[in-house]
């Protein structure tokens, strides 16, 4: 990994003296203009959490956990200190085609894509854009749409909000078409890193074995006002996403067995049929966002409603209804449904910017009776919250950010038709501290 980092570095290097220059000389026709930031994050969480990359990335507090003693194992304290947000961007020009102005983003940071690959360098994203008058074609890897960039939380936390706000970077197509101050969007996406569960564990496979891509038309509306220094913006979108969870079924006739014959041990293996399998399991979400930017104040405000909303991690998935061909082992599923709301405001100084986020999130259950199992985040739990006041103060290209967030989530009995019995709440405080140096 080391060895492909310093190529990597040599690359970066070469490319920006071959296309560096001088004030006043005009632009090359092809050229890239790195960015990015070094980030350190220092936290300490009153609570064991449910996070990725060592805590790095918080969802929500465990569960209560009871020793023998009936002590609360998960009732404990940790930290850590993480550099692995730090982030390089690249963002290219080049000469027009096809009647469009020509651009491309690369994205990555020192996140890793799995926990043992902490520290790695990893795509986060990574598109093409053809921009045409009134049109733009994006293809590549870039946000979920139902992840506005330009009404998203800012949070000092990495997460931004997760999980009360869509988190996932998805491959994708998309079309952009600007009608006066309105947009519509039409998204076609595969998934990566952000995967949906199954019964093989998380995996794109079970979007990619439906042939249909993710789908998902949004509308937006934005208006700004530059002699007032106001921006507003409000939009709203429907996603359909299909997942075929299973390609077969395998039925056992005869388990295998150890028997005895003249004294010697024989092993008689099992005895099973394979039979080739095609149920769906269909999903619709949709979100609404809006936010109004004054001079001294950005207000912003987003709901979520999603019948499998797992791979967006948010709470949701899907069940096993019931059995179909007993024979077959053919099955059928329904899914989780969740709700999610959440509201920010932050000022907009130059050097101080206070701010705060709070978030409701709901397990709505299935509603019919399933037999399960269960490929849903968060089955057990009936309601998230969270309150996270932050102050950033920036000198510079420096940014010193600390942020108390206070999460609770309410643990209890999966009931058989999808709800949360008699919850019962835990907490967790997370006190961070981030240094940032912006380039």
């Amino acid at each position: 990994m080391k060895k492909y980092f310093v190529i990597f570095l040599i690359v970066v290097f070469s490319v920006t003296a071959l296309f560096s220059q001088d004030k006043g000389e005009k632009k090359p026709l092809f050229g890239i203009k790195f960015s990015g930031f070094v980030k350190t994050d220092i936290f300490f969480d009153s609570r064991q959490t449910v996070a990725a990359r060592e805590g790095h990335f918080l969802l929500y507090p465990e569960n209560e956990k009871l020793d023998a003693d009936g002590k609360d194992i998960n009732a404990k304290w940790n930290s850590n200190i993480l550099s692995i947000q730090t982030r390089l961007a690249g963002s290219i020009w080049g000469p027009d085609a096809l009647g469009a102005k020509t651009s491309a983003y690369i994205e990555a940071a020192f996140f890793g894509n799995i926990n043992p690959a902490i520290n790695t360098f990893r795509l986060r994203q990574a598109f093409i854009k053809l921009n045409w008058k009134t049109t733009e074609l994006l293809a590549g890897q870039a946000w979920h749409p139902m992840f506005v960039t330009d009404c998203a939380p800012a949070t000092v936390s990495f997460n931004t909000g997760a999980p009360f706000v869509v988190f996932s970077r998805n491959p994708q197509v998309r079309i952009i078409q600007q009608v006066g101050n309105f947009k519509l969007l039409l998204t076609a996406l595969e998934q990566v890193d952000f995967v949906s569960d199954g019964p093989d564990g998380p995996s794109p496979k079970y979007l990619r074995n439906s042939v249909l891509p993710e789908l998902n038309f949004q509308l937006q509306y934005g208006k700004s006002w530059a002699d007032k220094g106001t921006t507003f913006l409000i939009g709203a979108s429907i996603n359909y996403q299909m997942l075929t969870p299973r390609l077969f079924t395998t039925v056992i006739l005869s388990p295998a067995y150890d028997t005895v014959i003249n004294g010697i041990v024989q092993h008689v293996k099992e005895i099973s049929e394979t039979y080739k399998t095609d149920t769906k399991s269909t999903a619709f979400a949709a979100n609404f966002f809006t936010k109004l930017k004054l001079t001294p104040v950005t207000i912003k405000l987003g709901a979520e409603w999603g019948q499998n909303n797992n791979a967006y991690t948010m709470l949701g998935g899907y069940a096993v209804r019931s059995i179909t061909d007993t024979a077959k082992g053919f099955v059928d599923y329904a899914n989780v449904q969740s709700i999610a709301l959440w509201a920010e405001a932050h000022t907009n100084g130059k050097k101080w910017r206070p701010g705060l986020f709070g978030a409701f999130s709901k397990n709505l259950g299935i509603g019919e009776t399933v037999i399960g199992p269960y490929y849903a985040r968060g089955a057990n739990i009936d309601y998230l919250w969270r309150v996270s006041p932050r102050l950033e103060f920036n000198v510079q290209r420096l940014r010193f950010a600390g942020e108390v967030e206070y999460t609770v989530a309410g643990y209890g009995a999966t009931t058989s038709k999808g709800y949360v019995s008699a919850p019962k709440a835990m907490g967790n405080q997370r006190f961070l501290l981030a240094v940032f140096y912006f380039f």
